[in-house]
């Protein structure tokens, strides 16, 4: 029986699969074509492995035990511990595992196997099956099926304006002249992922992968989100000047990634063209690494991970993270679990406000030029989420055609799984057509192949309850409205406003007539916990926040059971009048879908310091017993609470593992002496505290 394996379109490997063994034909990548047959070993499947993430020889290995499962046709199977669920007759998605399987069967026979990532698919099918598979779209893009193949020019540095050396490694097509290029900037070394660039060289574009400014073989400081606008900027012209080069560039890739490309267009460089931007990093203070004016000690797994001149993954696993996030001062924390000085870090906390250092890397704020055409793709869990959504802001007026953005139900790696810590995102919550909508979007805006991408939806999101893809031509959709849940009290709770029992707040759409308050103490020696693996270096997935919310430091408000599907669509701003006995603390807030047996699952979740309540770029510290208005933007999220679900907001004032504690001190959350607070949310006619959303509307 044969089998073709296809990476983003482009035929990779035929294997022929015998009664004791396999036979493969790979992809000789620098002649374009099919090698000799020779015997599946390890060697070939590392190679694919590294493309699709998947073991190819794993799924041969198990295949006939599948089928065995597959036809008896039932809802759920397992097999060695994995757990595979029935979509619609069709095929059995694999559940609870980052780069699932999805088996596409017909009489009990496995005949395809698609596995999807952040920005590809890739397809293991029988052979004359494909055109029952995504790869017929691959054959409308590309009907000639051409594999260039791939030449590595060498290692140029680049010159910056101050003189640094930017290692760049540089790989064309194996025919023609002149290309245009698609440049990747990284912190994580220009060789790590390589593999799955070289499709951009097959379709016809000059690759160049460059080490940013101090990192790998590249000179220079390295300091996160600093050089990066001006570096992006040298970088687009150089390339422009080669001979090899036809002016046009693109850009791609994600989180840091996808922040240097916005970097680069905020330059204002006329080379750049488009942008494939996957969960792209944010400023500072609205993003990491000090969302809110918090200080975000989730990321430190990324820290850790990045304080070598090369890149070491291992370093974010950490068994003691509990005891690690306890050390002060914060620069003692890499001295005391590294051995070393984090001097980026050390930098970052020598600037408490947002002055001209935090500014200078700032793409939102020192955006100039016009619209470079950019696909955007993040996932409501993105815990660069924050980033995407200063995109979408940046985009909105934009001409219609210059943008799009793919928004799903994932975390941060993207289109990559069914179940996000427990919690299933529903059968279609994957895509197997990223890679073709990126090659797209390049195709016309750096060749000028008329294939109709700019006029295919702005929008396509998906709604979780519902979990159903839709469209939509803004961001957020044009068919929502806004709706404010205002916070009340418990049923008991008296007009005289002593506070309702804690958790046992109320949300309604009727502006309360009476005033009242609930308070709580926030010890930042016992803080609440934002429910993380540290070492997964995943900050927004969501979970059930069901046992932490009884917690006497959380306030919660919780509609009633609604009686009709209801969909917000977008982010929420919750605004809060709150009193504080210290002169600052912190505000988190989350929502979250609660079902009818009471499991209550985070949606979003936004941060604010107190301090900063009216800008960041100046501390305004509370005096005991006045009353301040605070509004706290949350994270985005299109969600259906079916009826019998209700919506409920939580107020807490830490979140441990996401945000360094606040000390409610004037030293923030880098003090060695801490205060506990007791803090009042205000409600009622004169202190509105309440939940802005917009709604899809009927």
């Amino acid at each position: 029986m044969n089998w073709n394996f296809y990476f983003s379109g482009i035929l990779y490997a035929k294997i022929r699969e015998e009664t004791e063994a396999l036979t493969v034909r790979i992809l000789d990548i620098e002649t374009g074509n099919l090698g000799e047959e020779r015997p599946f070993g390890e060697k070939e499947n590392v190679f694919l492995q590294k493309l699709c993430s998947r073991s190819i020889a794993g799924f041969f290995e198990k295949k006939a035990a599948c089928e065995e499962k597959i036809a008896q046709e039932p809802e759920v199977f397992t097999l060695d511990g994995e757990r595979f669920t029935n979509r619609r007759r069709e095929s059995y998605i694999q559940r609870d595992k980052k780069f699932p399987m999805d088996l596409f069967y017909e009489n009990g026979k496995i005949w395809a196997v698609l596995m999807s990532g952040r920005d590809y698919t890739g397809i293991l099918v029988k052979e004359g099956m494909e055109e029952n598979t995504v790869l017929k779209i691959w054959d409308e893009v590309y009907p000639d099926r051409q594999c260039f193949g791939v030449r590595f020019l060498g290692t140029e540095f680049v010159k910056t304006r101050d003189g640094e050396m930017l290692a760049s490694d540089v790989y064309l097509p194996s025919e023609g002249q002149r290309f245009p290029t698609v440049l990747i900037r990284t912190p994580y070394g220009k060789s790590r992922g390589l593999e799955g660039y070289y499709r951009f060289v097959q379709r016809g574009y000059a690759v160049v992968i460059q080490d940013v400014r101090g990192r790998e073989d590249s000179t220079g400081k390295w300091m996160p989100q600093y050089y990066e606008i001006e570096d992006g900027d040298d970088a687009l012209n150089w390339i422009a000047a080669q001979s090899w080069s036809d002016g046009s560039v693109g850009m791609t890739g994600g989180s840091y990634l996808g922040y240097v490309q916005w970097a680069a267009a905020a330059s204002g460089n006329p080379h750049l063209k488009a942008m494939l931007s996957s969960v792209c990093a944010g400023s500072a203070f609205v993003d990491l690494p000090r969302r809110g004016g918090c200080f975000d000690s989730g990321m430190l797994a990324w820290c850790f991970s990045v304080s070598e001149q090369r890149m070491r993954p291992d370093l974010m696993e950490q068994e003691n993270w509990d005891e690690i996030l306890d050390i002060r001062p914060i620069e003692d924390i890499p001295k005391k679990a590294l051995g070393r000085e984090l001097p980026f870090l050390t930098e970052w906390l020598r600037h408490k406000d947002m002055d001209e250092f935090w500014k200078k890397g700032n793409w939102h704020l020192n955006y100039k030029g016009g619209p470079v055409p950019a696909l955007i793709m993040s996932g409501w869990f993105d815990d660069n989420g924050m980033g995407t959504s200063e995109a979408l802001e940046l985009v909105k007026d934009w001409p219609e055609g210059t943008w799009k953005a793919v928004l799903g139900p994932w975390k941060h790696s993207g289109n990559a799984d069914y179940d996000l810590h427990g919690i299933h995102m529903g059968p279609d919550a994957l895509r197997y057509d990223m890679d073709i909508l990126c090659m797209k979007w390049l195709e016309h805006f750096l060749k000028g192949i008329e294939n109709g991408i700019e006029r295919t939806p702005a929008l396509e999101y998906y709604t979780l309850g519902d979990n159903t893809w839709k469209n939509g031509q803004c961001w957020p959709p044009a068919n929502t409205e806004e709706a404010i849940l205002y916070l009340n009290g418990a049923e008991d709770d008296s007009a005289a406003g002593n506070g309702a029992a804690c958790g046992q707040g109320s949300l309604s759409f009727r502006a309360p007539e009476t005033g009242g308050r609930d308070s709580y103490f926030y010890d930042p020696g016992n803080p609440s916990v934002h429910i993380i693996d540290m070492s997964e270096n995943e900050l927004e997935v969501p979970e059930d926040y069901t046992v932490i919310e009884r917690r006497e430091d959380m306030l919660s408000y919780t509609t009633e059971p609604f009686k009709e599907p209801f969909t917000i669509t977008g982010e929420l701003a919750v605004k809060l009048y709150v009193s504080c006995d210290c002169p600052d603390t912190d505000f988190m807030v989350r929502i979250t879908d609660v079902d009818e047996t009471g499991r209550s699952i985070k949606l979003a979740d936004g941060v604010l310091c107190a301090k900063y309540r009216n800008g960041f770029e100046q501390a305004e510290y509370l005096k005991p017993d006045q009353i301040y208005p605070v509004t706290i933007r949350t994270t985005k999220i299109s969600n259906t609470f079916l009826p019998g679900h209700s919506l409920r907001l939580t107020v807490t004032s830490s979140g441990k593992n996401f945000i360094f504690p606040n000390s409610n001190t004037e030293d923030g959350f880098d003090s060695t002496r801490m205060e506990k607070a007791h803090v009042t949310v205000h409600r009622g006619a004169q202190t509105p505290s309440a939940a802005v959303m917009m709604r899809e509307k009927d």
